[in-house]
This record gives C-alpha cells, structure tokens and sequence, in this order.
C-alpha cells in the first residue's frame, strides 16, 4: 500500500496556532500561513477513513498554477511552494462568505430548480431550463462560510449587505473578481477542451486591500465537463462527462452512504484507494496539461517538514 499524509503534528520556530480542516492544515507562523494539502479526502461533510495517495500534491499544484495564472486580475495569498504539498502565503482576515460562480444549471442548483424554486441566492432564474443548462450570463450564488462541521447556507447579496458582512464597497469588488476570475478560468478550461461549470472563490483583506485566499479551479472546488460531446449528451438528456471528485459521491451512495446518521463508510480496500488516486492524476493531468510527477511519498512529514524548515530559514 503507497503512503499517504493523513495527519499532521509539526511545530515550527515562532508557531502560535494550528488549525485542521477537512483537507488542509494551516500553521501560523507571525504574519505567515503555512498551508499544508494533506491526502485526506472529503464528501458529504465527511472525511473518509483513508487518505488518497499523492491528492495533496496534486490539488495544491493545480491551485499553484491558477493563482499564479490569475494574479493579475486580484492578488493572492501565495508566496512561495517551499514543497509540492505545501503553500505558504500571507495571512488575510477572511470574509465570512464564500462566492460561487455558476454558469450552469446543475448539481444543487438544479436539484433547487426541479424542486420548483426559481429564486436562487436572489438571481431570478427562468422557466423552462434544463439540467445541465448554460445560463445566458454566470451567476453568483454566494454561501455563508459555515464552522466545521456545519453545512454552509445560501444567502443573497442583499442579506449579506442587510447583515453587514461585507459592506458594499468591498461586495462589489468581490463580484468583479468573481467574474472575471471565472472568465479566465473558463478561458484556460476551454483550451484543455474542458467546460468551468461552476466553482468558489474565497477572499479576505491584508492590510486593508483584497486578496484571493485558499485554492482555485482544483477539482474539490469546481466541476468541469469535457467540451466534446456536451451538445449531444445535453440535447438527448444524458449524464455529461464530468471532471470532479463526483465519482467519489457516486460510489459512496451506491453503497449506501450520503453521510448521514447511522450510515457507515463503505470499506475503502486498497483497490478502491488506488483507483481513486489514479482518477485525481487523470483530473490533474487534463485540468493543468501538464505530466503529473509522482514525488518521493516514502517518508512524506519529514520531506515537508524539512522543506518548510529550509524556506523559514530565507526569510
């Protein structure tokens, strides 16, 4: 069985806290986050039992490149990928919601819309639409960012105001980079012959001015379809050809879990593992077009921890 990071316990010079998420460990060190892209994996609010070998590799090169790909629309977080499962950037006071872009009707918007909802978020959307469908312009269907353990919850523009969570100023801002982030984003998708359906952004503020934090257009933030044959499969109302970690959600509700109470995870044996590793290459490989390089997973926390300790050292 191929190693994975499942856990982190490091303790750097000048490290004031630590903070575990579902994927992603955060260290914070004075004015630095040190972000950490564990192989733990994540659905329905869950983390499974076993990590996904060399998934944190992949989901923070893919980040890497798109935030650097698209520093010139905001700037980011990022300063440095002192290793391939680590991003260290600077620490932002983060907005208390998260923006969703979308420019088709699918996934829980749809699943809202056959319910007979034709108000999402505040945007009207028409009659007569079909999943899977583009919408004559992206929209935005903000969330609030919920504590772990909790279900993020739609929320308008208009509440967000109301409740003084963003002011206005910086909430037209973020829709700004929003779009455009998702125009370029699109752009790049549309040169690999993939389709951007939907992703998040997520923003905070240094020093008084806006940043993109956290990831961009990984596949456990986006949904891409292949541009080839998303006409025909969408004209004769089949299932589009899908670039995300939905097959992972597939294969958990075909065995009878959806994350909920008293529902147990299916057994993840080492064949499952390994096809879901080889499934998150395929994603990066076509996201990126670039060849995806295994790197030395025999001894991972102290790979990471050395080239953390060697990046600190220039500072």
């Amino acid at each position: 069985m191929k190693q994975s990071l499942t856990k982190t316990d490091f303790n750097f010079p000048g490290q004031t806290k630590v903070y575990h998420g579902k994927v992603r460990d955060v260290y914070s060190i004075g004015d630095l986050l040190v972000m950490v892209a564990t192989d733990r994996i994540s659905a329905f609010d869950v983390v499974l039992p076993k990590g996904i070998p060399y998934k944190g590799q992949m989901l923070n090169q893919i980040a890497a490149k798109f935030l650097d790909a698209t520093a010139d629309i905001v700037p980011n977080w990022k300063l440095a990928t002192p290793d391939p499962m680590v991003t260290v950037g600077v620490r932002c006071e983060s907005f208390p919601v998260e923006m969703i872009v979308r420019g088709y009707l699918c996934g829980s918007a749809w699943r809202t819309y056959k319910s007979g909802v034709r108000e999402i978020c505040g945007v009207k959307i028409p009659d007569g639409m079909r999943e899977n469908q583009a919408f004559s312009t992206p929209i935005i269907t903000p969330t609030t960012k919920a504590d772990q353990g909790l279900h993020d919850e739609d929320i308008s523009k208009e509440e967000i105001l109301k409740q003084g969570l963003v002011s206005k100023e910086d909430y037209e801002l973020l829709e700004k980079y929003t779009m455009a982030l998702f125009l370029r984003g699109s752009k790049m998708a549309a040169e690999r012959g993939l389709i951007l359906v939907d992703t998040k952004y997520e923003f905070g503020k240094h020093k008084g001015k806006i940043y993109l934090i956290d990831e961009i257009h990984t596949p456990d933030s986006s949904r891409y379809f292949y541009s080839e044959g998303y006409q025909e499969r969408f004209e004769k109302g089949e299932e589009q050809k899908q670039l995300s970690k939905e097959f992972v959600r597939i294969w958990l509700m075909e065995n009878g879990f959806q994350g909920k109470e008293g529902q147990k995870v299916p057994e993840m044996t080492d064949e499952i593992v390994d096809g879901i590793s080889e499934r998150y290459i395929e994603l990066f490989e076509n996201i990126t077009g670039e060849k995806f390089v295994k790197e030395d997973i025999s001894n991972i926390s102290a790979r990471i921890e050395k080239n953390i300790l060697d990046y600190l050292k220039t500072l």
